[in-house]
């Protein structure tokens, strides 16, 4: 089976079937949506893709985190097929479907937000249901502001590309929604030289609170967003103990705290949303958005308050012709179910201290790496010119993602430098492939260095 195979490439990539794919890829579409991977899908399963012309390829990037349960699950196959035979879609502003109030009621129990009592309301893509958070958000409070973070990435629509940080995902399309103010993000790797810990966490939180002072005050500001793990960021965590405190600013402002968990969530923390963790810490987030690995691959985004902001918001200012689509709501209440029955949870705990503990290994070998961090299997390791001065280095990343794949390794780059390197591979991967992922790995840092 395809899924249990490892990695291998028979040739100069990419093969003469995919060339002529990627021609007619290049003839077709946006040169906007540029690739810089020679890559042809022509099946998948697991964490295993082959391309056309006979190569295989093991898939650490995940299709950016919407694969943790792999590129095919035969319950979740059979779930899409059953609900196709029935019917594809229905309006729910007009005909109510059963699989979207069973998904909520799952994603109710699931979801670690603030109340007892929870509702849901379904989107297409991870951009849509943070748009629709804020939206919440400003409704309920009846204030225009929102905070958002140095490092962050909520999407590519006009306002979630106001929030992103990285400006190069957002060149030539403002101008953009007012009311969009950043604060500076934790990353304790990269902290004011000198400080421990909790002093950085410290500054950090007064650096928060400087943003009522020299850029809106904060009864003007509806809600504070932070993702649980930064993905376009570097892959860094948010300390638990700059959350607790995160958490108190919000309860003494009347702020409300959005976990965005596009990325985190679905078991990739080892938790299946990472905002567990915030609480049981005693900080949960007041309203949750999720998506990407929600459905298996089809799009579907969510977002969980408590009943009593989604019960205030305006009837018709959230909702879509297509949000919670019925197939969509049926592969997602079939991967839910998967998650639960093979404890997908522990799949990713398991399998990020193997990659954690072999990286932190690395990381006593090569001056070049600078940092090993992350939460359950979502992980990055960062690449610097040198450990002292912490310098990013872009450069050796991109020659580590090029030698890998031609050992049929996919690794993607993450980082506002591009020197970090991320893992998302599918949580079903076997220990065998993920062995062979890391002895890949390796062997592309050791021919950048050309050791």
């Amino acid at each position: 089976m395809l899924k249990n195979e490892m990695p291998r490439v028979l040739m100069s990539l990419p093969g003469p079937i995919a060339s002529e794919i990627l021609r007619r890829r290049s003839s077709a579409l946006s040169n906007a949506m540029h690739t810089g991977y020679p890559c042809v899908i022509k099946r998948g399963e697991g964490a295993i893709f082959e391309d056309p012309d006979g190569n295989i390829f093991l898939d650490w990037v995940g299709g950016i985190g919407v694969l943790n349960v792999g590129y095919t699950n035969q319950n979740i196959i059979e779930a899409v097929i059953k609900q196709s035979k029935n019917y594809f879609h229905a309006m729910m502003s007009v005909v109510t479907h059963d699989g979207y109030v069973k998904l909520a009621e799952m994603m109710n129990n699931l979801a670690p937000v603030v109340g007892e009592q929870k509702k849901t309301m379904f989107a297409n893509s991870g951009a849509e249901a943070v748009e629709n958070a804020i939206k919440i958000a400003k409704n309920v409070t009846g204030r225009p502001n929102i905070i958002v973070f140095s490092g962050a990435f909520h999407g590519r629509t006009t306002l979630t590309m106001a929030m992103t940080a990285k400006k190069a995902y957002s060149v030539g399309m403002g101008p953009f929604p007012d009311g969009v103010y950043r604060a500076e993000f934790p990353d304790l790797y990269r902290a004011p030289e000198g400080k421990s810990p909790d002093e950085a966490i410290a500054y950090y939180i007064k650096k928060l609170r400087q943003v009522f002072v020299e850029a809106t005050p904060s009864q003007h500001v509806a809600a504070i967003v932070v993702e649980p793990v930064q993905g376009e960021g570097g892959f860094v965590p948010a300390p638990i103990e700059w959350i607790r405190e995160v958490r108190k600013i919000c309860d003494e402002k009347g702020i409300f705290l959005i976990a965005d968990e596009i990325q985190t969530g679905f078991a990739r923390s080892g938790k299946m949303f990472c905002s567990e963790y915030w609480k049981e810490a005693g900080a949960p987030p007041d309203i949750l958005v999720a998506g990407k690995s929600i459905a298996g691959g089809l799009p579907l985004s969510a977002v969980v308050a408590r009943s009593e902001v989604m019960d205030n918001v305006t009837p018709g200012t959230i909702g879509g012709t297509f949000s919670g689509n019925a197939v969509a709501c049926a592969a997602a209440i079939a991967v839910i179910n998967e998650m639960k029955e093979n404890d997908y949870m522990a799949k990713a705990t398991q399998m990020g201290d193997i990659i954690i503990n072999t990286w932190k290994g690395w990381q006593q070998k090569y001056e070049v790496i600078g940092d090993v961090r992350g939460i359950g299997a979502m992980l990055g390791i960062e690449f610097v010119v040198e450990k002292k001065s912490k310098a990013p280095n872009p450069d050796i990343v991109k020659v580590i993602i090029e030698n890998a794949l031609k050992k049929g390794l996919l690794l993607m780059n993450s980082g506002i430098e591009g020197n970090v390197i991320r893992f998302l591979g599918p949580l079903c991967m076997t220990e065998a492939q993920l062995e062979r992922g890391l002895e890949i790995f390796e062997e592309a840092i050791q021919e950048a260095l050309n050791l």
